[in-house]
């Protein structure tokens, strides 16, 4: 779990009720489940129409991708592919078989596989390039999604309010329970903008930068397999993958 992540919905969550709190209002008044039905439900059903299938899916386990140990590890894959260089210098490449079962990204284990299988450098590259692409474009239409939520999160707000607002004034002969009427009808609101810029927005821009991170770990390690199959020595690999570090 990213601890910083989850932390900071805590604090967002901790300033909006303390901030209402300070203000003298209760915590009672922000609970409104018809309100969150609305937001919550609406925000969902919409981004289900706009987007295919396959890209809600895949932003919707992006949502939890973005709160997972997911950062990558550049100094360990340049140790990684140092160490299959020498393996392949000792062994030949066959003798990497062994590591594609211990890798947890299909990316490094189809990049293996490859260098096992003795494929040419250019088919390497036009196959891994292919793959990295395509994976990176996928991520981007899921993280699409999750942006297509704060900016629909907002209007259903309004719309919440709007319907609460059309409930009080359908009871104008209870004078004495408009003000709370109309209080509750704009929590829809709250919530709306509030879920739109603390969630959705902020989780939504993680997942890009998360999914750049990924795209030039996995760059780097394609440059790795290229320079194994052309045989040059661990020494230079290391030297020529220094410029990921920065």
């Amino acid at each position: 779990m990213d601890l910083v992540s989850i932390g900071g919905l805590i604090l967002a969550l901790l300033a909006v009720i303390g901030g209402n709190y300070l203000d003298g209002g209760e915590l009672e008044q922000l609970i409104n489940i018809p309100a969150a039905l609305i937001v919550i439900g609406g925000t969902f059903a919409a981004s289900l129409v706009q987007s295919p299938s396959g890209d809600f899916k895949r932003g919707i386990y992006l949502l939890g991708w973005a709160f997972g140990r997911n950062k990558v590890d550049f100094e360990h894959g340049i140790t990684e592919i140092v160490g299959w260089c020498a393996t392949a210098r000792r062994k030949g490449l066959l003798g990497l078989e062994v590591e594609i079962e211990q890798q947890s990204d299909p990316f490094i284990q189809s990049g293996l596989q490859l260098l096992v299988d003795g494929r040419a450098v250019d088919v390497i590259r036009s196959s891994l390039e292919a793959e990295l692409v395509t994976r990176e474009y996928r991520d981007i239409q899921g993280a699409k999604v999750i942006e297509g939520m704060g900016g629909y999160a907002p209007t259903l707000g309004i719309i919440g309010a709007v319907l609460g607002l059309i409930h009080v004034m359908s009871n104008l002969d209870s004078p004495d329970e408009l003000g709370a009427g109309i209080a509750t009808a704009f929590v829809a609101t709250v919530y709306g903008v509030g879920i739109a810029n603390l969630f959705f927005l902020p989780v939504a821009n993680k997942i890009r930068a998360l999914i750049q991170q990924r795209f030039h770990y996995q760059e780097m390690m394609l440059e790795g397999l290229l320079y194994i199959a052309e045989g040059q020595s661990p020494r230079i690999i290391q030297q020529r993958l220094q410029g990921y570090l920065s």
